[in-house]
C-alpha cells in the first residue's frame, strides 16, 4: 500500500472548531472497542457532514488511532474536489465505486496520507444508481475487512432524506453519528433521520450540532459555505 495522497486544502480550524471536534473524538473512545464502522450522517443537504466527517477522521489519525475515511457517496461526492485531493505520483484517483463496479483492488484505491495513522478511500467516479453496488456482498466483505485493520472506519454517506443510501450502509455498521445544523434542521426531520437509523439497524450514538453561531463567522462564509452551498441543492440526487 504505497500510493500516497497529497490534500491540497486544509484551512486551518478556529480554535473553538477545532476543540469541539477534539471532544467528540474523545466521546467516541468511550464507546468501546465494538464501536468500529461509524456512519456520519445529516437528514439533509448542507448540513456539514462531510465538514465532520473529514476533521474528525483527521484528530482521530493524529491522536494515534488507525483510522480510515471512506467517501461512501457515489451518487455525486464532492470530498475530492473540496480537499483538493490527488495521488503523490500524478496517475489517476481511483476510489470506492472502481473498487466495487471493476477488477480495481483495494491496494489499487486506498491511500496514505501524510498522517501516519490515517488512510482514505475517496470516491471519483459517480454512479446514478449506486443502489445494487452497496448492497452487494462485496461492499459488506470490504467493511469487513477495514474494520479488522483499522481501530475506526468513518464513513461519509448521503443524506437520510434524500436517498436510500443511508440506511442500507448503516445495516452493516456499528452506528451512527447524525449532524445536525443549529437552527436549521427540524425536529420532525430529526424524528424521521432516528427512525430511517432505527428500521436499519443502525444505533444512533449521538448528535452533531454544527454551524451554531456561525452568522457572521468569517470562517464559515469563506470556507465551509463556499463548498457545501455550490454542491448541494434540490436537483443533488436522482431517485
Amino acid at each position: 500500500m504505497n500510493t500516497k495522497a497529497i490534500i491540497g486544502f486544509e484551512p486551518e480550524l478556529p480554535y473553538s472548531v477545532e476543540e469541539a471536534i477534539n471532544r467528540l473524538r474523545i466521546n467516541i473512545s468511550f464507546l468501546g472497542r465494538d464501536v468500529r464502522k461509524i456512519m456520519i450522517i445529516s437528514s439533509e443537504p448542507n448540513e456539514g457532514k462531510s465538514f465532520i466527517a473529514m476533521n474528525l477522521w483527521k484528530q482521530m489519525a493524529l491522536s494515534g488511532e488507525r483510522t480510515i475515511l471512506v467517501d461512501a457517496d457515489m451518487r455525486k461526492s464532492v470530498m475530492a474536489e473540496t480537499y483538493q485531493i490527488s495521488r503523490e505520483d500524478g496517475k489517476e484517483l481511483w476510489g470506492l465505486s472502481h473498487m466495487l463496479s471493476s477488477n480495481k483492488k483495494l491496494q489499487d484505491c486506498l491511500m496514505t496520507t501524510k498522517y501516519q495513522y490515517g488512510d482514505l478511500l475517496v470516491n471519483t467516479s459517480n454512479i446514478v444508481n449506486p443502489s445494487m453496488l452497496l448492497e452487494s456482498r462485496r461492499f459488506e466483505e470490504l467493511m469487513e475487512l477495514l474494520s479488522k485493520y483499522y481501530r475506526y472506519v468513518f464513513l461519509d454517506v448521503p443524506p437520510l432524506g434524500l436517498v436510500a443510501d443511508a440506511e442500507r450502509i448503516g445495516n452493516i455498521c456499528d452506528g451512527a453519528i447524525l449532524t445536525v445544523r443549529a437552527g436549521v434542521t427540524s425536529k420532525r426531520i430529526i424524528r424521521n433521520s432516528i427512525s430511517q437509523l432505527e428500521r436499519a439497524g443502525c444505533p444512533l450514538l449521538g448528535f452533531v450540532l454544527n454551524r451554531a453561531g456561525a452568522n457572521g463567522n468569517k470562517y464559515y462564509k469563506k470556507y465551509y459555505g463556499k463548498y457545501y452551498s455550490q454542491y448541494y441543492g434540490s436537483e443533488y440526487y436522482q431517485k
